[in-house]
C-alpha cells in the first residue's frame, strides 16, 4: 500500500486514528498536569513549612515519585488500583475483577509523577519572589489571603513558567508509557498500525515525528506564554 493511502484520511487510511491519538496524548497531558500542579502546590507549601514533619514528608514524596520508574508507577496504580476497587466491590457483594479507566489512572499517574518535579518548580519561584513586594503589601494593610491571591500566587505562576514548560514536556514524553495499559494515544495508535500493516518502521518513525512536532508546538505557546508575561512585567510600574 502506498504511503500516502497508509497514512491517509480514507477507510484503510491510519490518519484520522494517528490524529485522534495525538488529541488524547494532549487531553492526557493537560489532566496529569493539573493533578500535579494541586499535587506539587501542596508538596512544595510542606517543603516550605516551618514544620520539621512536613518538610520531611515533602521530601520523602519528592524522593519515591522522582525515584521509582515511571512505568512501575503506572503498573501499581492500574494493576494495584484494579485489585483494590475489585476488593471494595466484593464487600458490597459484586464478583469478577474490575478494571479501572486507562485514562484515569493515566492521568493520575503521570500527574503525580509531575507533581514531585513541580513542587521544586514552585519551592523555587516563592523563595524567588522579592519580600519587598510582600511587605509593601502588608503595609497597605492587606490581609494575608489577599496578598496570598493578588501578589504571591501571580508572581510564583511568572516565575515558575518556564520551569512548568519543563515539566510539560517531560509529562508529554511519559504519556507514551500509558499505551502498556491500553489508552489508545499516540504511542499506542503507533503500535497497532504498524502490527496491522507490518510497516513498523514507516509507523514508529510517523509517531516519533507526531512527538517532535507535538514537543515544538508545546515550546511556541510556552515561549509566547513567556514572552507575554514579561511584556505585562515592563508595562507594570510597580515592577519598573
Amino acid at each position: 500500500m502506498p504511503l500516502v493511502e497508509l497514512l491517509g484520511f480514507t477507510d484503510h487510511g491510519w490518519g484520522f486514528t494517528l490524529l485522534q491519538a495525538a488529541g488524547m496524548t494532549l487531553v492526557l497531558t493537560a489532566a496529569a498536569l493539573l493533578v500535579g500542579a494541586v499535587v506539587g502546590g501542596v508538596v512544595a507549601t510542606a517543603k516550605l513549612s516551618s514544620l520539621r514533619s512536613l518538610r520531611w514528608l515533602g521530601e520523602l514524596y519528592s524522593l519515591l515519585f522522582r525515584g521509582i520508574p515511571e512505568l512501575l508507577v503506572i503498573y501499581l496504580f492500574y494493576f494495584g488500583g484494579a485489585s483494590v476497587v475489585s476488593a471494595v466491590a466484593h464487600w458490597f457483594g459484586a464478583s469478577g475483577y474490575i478494571d479501572v479507566p486507562p485514562f484515569a489512572v493515566g492521568a493520575l499517574a503521570v500527574g503525580l509523577i509531575s507533581g514531585s518535579y513541580q513542587a521544586e518548580v514552585y519551592r523555587g519561584a516563592y523563595l524567588a519572589v522579592p519580600k519587598g513586594e510582600l511587605e509593601a503589601a502588608a503595609a497597605i494593610g492587606m490581609s494575608p489571603a489577599l496578598r496570598l491571591r493578588r501578589v504571591l500566587i501571580p508572581q510564583i505562576l511568572r516565575i515558575a513558567l518556564p520551569g512548568l514548560g519543563n515539566v510539560w514536556q517531560m509529562s508529554l514524553k511519559d504519556s507514551a508509557l500509558i499505551s502498556v495499559i491500553g489508552l489508545v494515544e499516540l504511542m499506542r495508535a503507533s503500535q497497532v498500525a504498524a502490527g496491522s500493516t507490518r510497516h513498523y518502521f514507516t509507523f514508529y518513525i510517523v509517531g516519533g515525528l507526531g512527538y517532535l512536532v507535538l514537543t515544538w508546538l508545546s515550546g511556541r505557546v510556552f515561549a509566547v506564554a513567556e514572552a507575554r508575561v514579561r511584556r505585562t512585567r515592563r508595562a507594570n510600574p510597580l515592577h519598573g
